[in-house]
């Protein structure tokens, strides 16, 4: 039994969270799954899995051996994956992060139809909001929202990123259309707190860039929740347009001081340079590059 077989199969035992699930993914018999652990830990002369009658988890040193193993057979995978396929076919397992946000519109639906055209690719998407450790992590692609300023990551920008004030129709009856951003200091705002300012929106006058301070009734962290409210008719609105692109186009929704809009962040995909770019990274990225165009065409990302 060679050390990379063992290494697989304690991997698999602990993302199965479980010997049976593991012995099922492997096609092997549990008794033998136990065997592969046991004489792994017995070699390492360290134990790496607490075990109880139901459940099993890391020791603390198990949870260092699961990071440094996890980064080393994706190194394997994914160098007998570029010797295998002078082509750099796409397939293999993709992790993915992206923000929470984003997750809750438009990457979602990217994701969902690339692997429609991928049936070679399996994906491990995790949406969050704060800017993961792509190599302490084992992430092969991470799709942010950013200016970009870590060096240390190869990004291609993906698409640019716009954001736009609105409100209801009734809102504006109520509270007037304000025509410049300084209005809205005194009128009810909705405040997306995965927003980078939360409650200083930031916009530009010949120029040069002011914050305006809100406040409202409500804060909240999610992109489709602050729609929500904004649809109820609790205030006004600053969010990613394609958040609310429907909406506008609609009319439930009032875009407004479009002339005040700054030059923002973009969208990227970025990815650790030590690494290989594998086949299924690059169909990834390049899919999503086209993907992201079609949207702009489409006055989703305007």
């Amino acid at each position: 039994m060679d050390a990379i077989t063992r290494m697989r199969c304690f991997i698999q035992v602990v993302d199965s969270n479980g010997f049976s699930a593991a012995a099922r993914e492997m096609g092997r018999s549990k008794a033998l799954v136990s065997k592969y652990i046991g004489e792994l830990e017995d070699e390492l002369g360290v134990r790496l899995l607490n075990r109880t009658t139901r459940q099993i988890s890391l020791t603390e040193v198990g949870e260092a051996y699961y990071k440094e193993a996890s980064d080393i057979l994706q190194r394997i995978d994914d160098l007998q994956a570029s010797v295998q396929s002078t082509h750099h076919e796409a397939r293999g397992r993709l992790r993915v992060s992206a923000p929470r946000s984003m997750g809750d519109g438009l990457i979602n639906r990217a994701i969902m139809e690339f692997l429609v055209a991928e049936p070679e690719i399996t994906i491990d998407l995790r949406l969050d909001d704060r800017f993961v450790d792509l190599v302490e992590e084992g992430f092969d692609v991470a799709i942010r929202v950013t200016d970009l300023e870590d060096s240390s990551l190869i990004a291609r920008k993906i698409a640019p990123f716009s954001t736009v004030v609105c409100a209801t129709p009734e809102v504006l009856a109520r509270h007037g259309t304000p025509q410049h951003p300084s209005e809205l200091a005194s009128r009810p705002c909705i405040v997306d707190t995965n927003y980078r300012h939360k409650t200083n929106w930031h916009f530009a006058e010949n120029g040069e860039r002011f914050a305006v301070s809100v406040r409202g009734r409500i804060e909240v962290n999610s992109a489709s929740a602050a729609r929500d409210a904004a649809l109820c008719g609790l205030g006004f609105l600053r969010t990613p347009r394609m958040f609310v692109h429907q909406d506008i186009q609609s009319g439930r929704l009032v875009p407004l001081l479009q002339g005040f809009e700054h030059d923002g962040p973009a969208i990227y995909a970025v990815y650790p340079h030590r690494r290989h770019l594998s086949g299924k990274v690059r169909s990834f990225v390049d899919f999503l590059a086209v993907w992201f165009a079609d949207r702009r065409k489409a006055g989703e990302m305007c």
